[in-house]
């Protein structure tokens, strides 16, 4: 195996034996799978309380300390399984998954092995894509086949992965044991519910493995110049830039993973990929890593977000139709997930972790606090790949208006370059400056066949983003990553407000700047007036209130009958 470095940064979390560059299962354990795989008529695993019996065997022939499994996991794998589920479901369970899930987990050295052989060999040339941890201020991508992704949930299922060692690298819990003993511990329908997704993913994934492929990007902007990255945006940067905002549209039901056509999706994360999702959560965070399972596996290589990061996962599929929210959260049904396929294996489908400040109360308003949170977005919806390309060409610090003329960042000129090397080249006469960002353009995408699959029409399906559990002003929060966006150079935004009340103006606002012509520049500097006011207590009014004091009553009839024609 060639790609060492990659899977020594990984080993320590992985549950498995290297010897000879040899990735292996201790016999004990192999003896272990190979019983359940035979069904319970062989294995005699029938019911929850015996099944716990076999992980906990299997777990101490892998010593793994006793310490390090929650002590009520036992008590919840007997209730979720031979309480909470019927009969019928329990014997389908033994009878069918349990097996094919214990054929995968045989299969997980050899999964593995194949892996760093394909990213050895480059699935993105150029590109290391092999599964490795990605820590944070390191920019990097791995590429997982959906089998594989499979055999490592299934290593979270039977609580095989060593824990000591997360702590330490800023890692979520990776296991299922808080799970099922929250179930056990503090019932709740919600929890019973969170399991039968997950069980349902098992389920189908028995029947017919996946052939696709999933991506997981850590994606940063530097905090400092020099480093390879694009450099963290400072306030002039934001309000000085000429670029244009994006078509921003509002829909007041609905939710973000039923759009149809691709776009990125954003996560309301915590800086823990997951948050929740594997103990009490359940809002929008963990319901999304419920629907879409795949994503927890993100949780096993990617440390907590900084200020300054975001997490991309293109690829996951979704197994489960749901209902309700939070305690009225509840499993309903099967889905079938019809996004197309990249050239990659990628289902088209972009999910977007970005983590809002968490009760930040009235220091929202500071405009550092402003800064934080429209470069998280910015950092999430930014195409860094073809970015870090322009940059390299041009070494051009001077576009983030830092330390160097200001003028630059706003003069059309800069902006027409920024827009060519990012996607938009011009079909009128060039300069030999334009010419060559073309042809860097061109160049990019023939070496990475778009790793990212960037396309012009790959908008922001996003909503209430940092508020509710967070305590983010909702107003604000949407006008920020209406800037991010437009920034971004993302074509549209489709907003979803889960009709929050404290949105209704938001149709009307949005209208109305469209129709000023604003640049994201003159919309930031205004929410930082507003901001400023705010902190010194000259106004009390949200931000649609107080941008738009004239607006009367008849206006909003008017600006209506206009928005529906």
């Amino acid at each position: 195996m060639e790609n060492r470095e990659d899977l020594n940064s990984i080993l320590p979390f992985l549950p498995l034996c290297l010897r000879s560059s040899s990735l292996f299962w201790p016999p004990p354990v192999v003896e272990a799978f190979k019983a359940l795989s035979q069904g319970p008529h062989y294995s005699n695993v029938n019911s929850g309380q015996v099944l716990f019996l076999a992980i906990f065997d299997i777990r101490n022939s892998l010593s793994l300390p006793d310490s390090s499994i929650s002590s009520a996991a036992s008590d919840g794998f007997a209730l979720f399984f031979d309480d909470l589920i019927t009969r019928d479901e329990a014997a389908k369970w033994f009878e069918q998954v349990v097996p094919k899930l214990a054929d995968l987990l045989l299969r997980l050295p050899y999964l593995l092995e194949t892996h760093y052989e394909k990213a050895d060999g480059g699935i993105v040339k150029g590109v290391n894509t092999g599964l490795r941890l990605l820590e944070s201020q390191q920019p990097g991508i791995v590429f997982l086949s959906q089998e594989l992704v499979g055999a490592l949930l299934a290593c979270s299922f039977f609580c095989l992965f060593p824990t000591s060692a997360r702590g330490a690298k800023h890692l979520p819990m990776i296991n299922f044991d808080h799970l099922f003993a929250y179930l056990y511990d503090h019932f709740d329908e919600k929890l019973e519910n969170k399991l039968k997704c997950i069980l349902h993913y098992f389920e189908r994934i028995g029947s017919m493995i996946p052939v696709g492929y999933i991506s997981f990007e850590r994606k940063v902007i530097a905090l400092e110049h020099g480093t390879f990255s694009f450099p963290y945006p400072k306030e002039n940067f934001w309000s000085q830039s000429s670029i244009s905002l994006c078509p921003f549209k509002i829909f007041n039901s609905g939710f973000i993973e039923d759009h149809s056509s691709e776009a990125i999706e954003v996560d309301f994360a915590n800086k823990y990929l997951g948050g929740g999702a594997l103990s009490r959560g359940c809002i929008q965070e963990e319901i999304r890593f419920m629907i879409n399972p795949e994503l927890i596996a993100g949780m096993l290589f990617l440390p907590c977000m900084a200020d300054n990061e975001a997490i991309e996962i293109v690829g996951t599929e979704r197994f489960s139709n749901y209902t309700g929210y939070a305690s009225s959260f509840r499993f309903n049904g099967d889905h079938v997930d019809k996004k197309e396929i990249d050239v990659l294996g990628r289902r088209k489908r972009r999910i977007i972790s970005i983590d809002a400040l968490s009760s930040p109360g009235k220091r929202q308003y500071l405009v550092e606090c402003l800064l934080r949170e429209i470069n998280k977005a910015f950092c999430g919806f930014l195409d860094h790949f073809k970015c870090h390309q322009y940059q390299k060409f041009f070494q051009d610090a001077s576009f983030m208006g830092s330390q160097h003329d200001p003028n630059v960042v706003g003069s059309s000129r800069h902006s027409e370059v920024y827009h060519l090397s990012l996607g938009n080249p011009s079909t009128s006469s060039q300069t030999i400056e334009e010419t060559l960002a073309s042809q860097l353009l061109r160049n990019h995408e023939a070496r990475y066949c778009s790793p990212l699959g960037y396309q012009q029409e790959i908008g922001v399906v996003t909503g209430n983003w940092g508020c509710g559990a967070f305590g983010g002003d909702p107003q604000v929060k949407a006008v920020l990553q209406w800037l991010a966006a437009s920034q971004a150079l993302r074509p549209f935004v489709l907003y979803y407000t889960f009709d929050l009340e404290a949105l209704q103006m938001l149709g009307q606002v949005v209208q109305w700047i469209s129709s000023q012509g604003w640049t994201v520049g003159e919309l930031w500097n205004m929410l930082v007036e507003y901001s400023v006011q705010r902190l010194r207590g000259e106004t009390g009014a949200g931000f649609f209130s107080w941008l738009l004091p004239s607006l009367k009553s008849h206006d909003i009839i008017l600006l209506n009958i206009s928005h529906n024609v």
